[in-house]
């Protein structure tokens, strides 16, 4: 029941910080963080003394360090044990998602599902949104995670959030230093506009046309990737959502400013399966740390 935490407090001794730990276990720094205060809370004594930015564990934090590592020993026995019952230490599981997502957020976390499972093959397959649909749909995949996805009977939604659209800058730009801004605030800048065949296209038209302003990008791509490097070098500023510059943000290289305007809406990120098939044990281990990443980056993003 407490699996989480234990693992949280682990691994921030054992990588000596909790960036370095987020980084690791591709959660949010803030949700790991909570976690630690809600146990020292319900302990009553401070497990870490925070000096100079640093962690070091108190008498207390090194008795329940023992405690936890002794704990999660025989939980992975355990988990070892289920699986080999379920047959999971092998298999293969298919995931269709889009391009940005393959570069952004799936790199960390098919790498520590590997590290969990490694008799599991994971195949990852980078396609437009309605490729994505009718592989969901004809079963040529086990599962779909996209933005926009269609709320259909044809599909099972194992996982759904909103993510707020932003403005991605330079981390000196004007901006950066902003809790939030306005499209309004960003057209004296040159635009980096995503392709109008993109969903995020059709919310930024929308809200172009709202405020009854006409905009000439400097560039437009289907590539978030290259938006972001165009970012970087300069060129001018792009609109996406925090889940498109994980990596960047983490590292200083760009800064995400969320838009405040009035009926901006979301972008919906669905996790889907076709309706009528069990998923196998092993596209299920996927689902969960699929679902359980992305509750833990939009909390830390909140």
């Amino acid at each position: 029941m407490h699996a989480r935490v234990l693992r949280y407090l682990d691994e921030v001794v054992s990588r000596g910080s909790i960036r370095q730990a987020a980084l690791h276990l591709h959660v949010a720094p803030s949700a790991i963080n909570r976690q630690i205060l809600d146990l020292e809370a319900e302990l009553g004594a401070p497990l870490f003394e925070r000096i100079n930015k640093r962690l070091r564990l108190t008498p207390l934090g090194e008795m329940v360090l023992a405690h936890v590592r002794q704990t999660l020993r025989e939980h992975e026995l355990l988990r070892s044990r289920i699986e080999a019952v379920k047959g999971v230490r092998q298999g293969e599981v298919t995931v269709a998602t889009t391009a940005g997502l393959a570069g952004s957020l799936m790199p960390s976390l098919v790498h520590a599902f590997r590290q969990q499972y490694p008799g599991i093959l994971v195949r990852l397959l980078d396609l437009p949104v309605a490729d994505i649909v009718s592989a969901v749909g004809r079963g040529d995949v086990d599962l779909g995670l996209a933005y926009d996805l269609p709320d259909i009977a044809a599909f099972r939604i194992l996982a759904s959030n909103d993510w707020h659209i932003g403005a991605v800058v330079a981390p000196g730009h004007v901006l950066a230093a902003q809790p939030s801004t306005l499209l309004s605030e960003c057209l004296a800048c040159p635009l980096i506009l995503p392709a109008p065949s993109m969903s995020i296209r059709a919310i930024l038209d929308e809200a172009f046309a709202r405020a009854a302003v006409v905009v000439s990008p400097v560039t437009e791509t289907t590539s978030t990737a290259l938006m972001r490097r165009l970012v970087m070098l300069g060129t001018g500023i792009a609109f996406l959502n925090p889940l498109d510059v994980l990596e960047e943000r983490e590292r200083g290289a760009l800064a995400w400013v969320p838009l405040r305007d009035g009926q901006l809406p979301c972008q919906t990120l669905r996790l889907v399966a076709r309706a009528r098939n069990p998923l196998s044990a092993a596209a299920e281990l996927m689902a969960e740390r699929i679902g359980e990443s992305l509750v833990a980056l939009f909390a830390g993003v909140r």
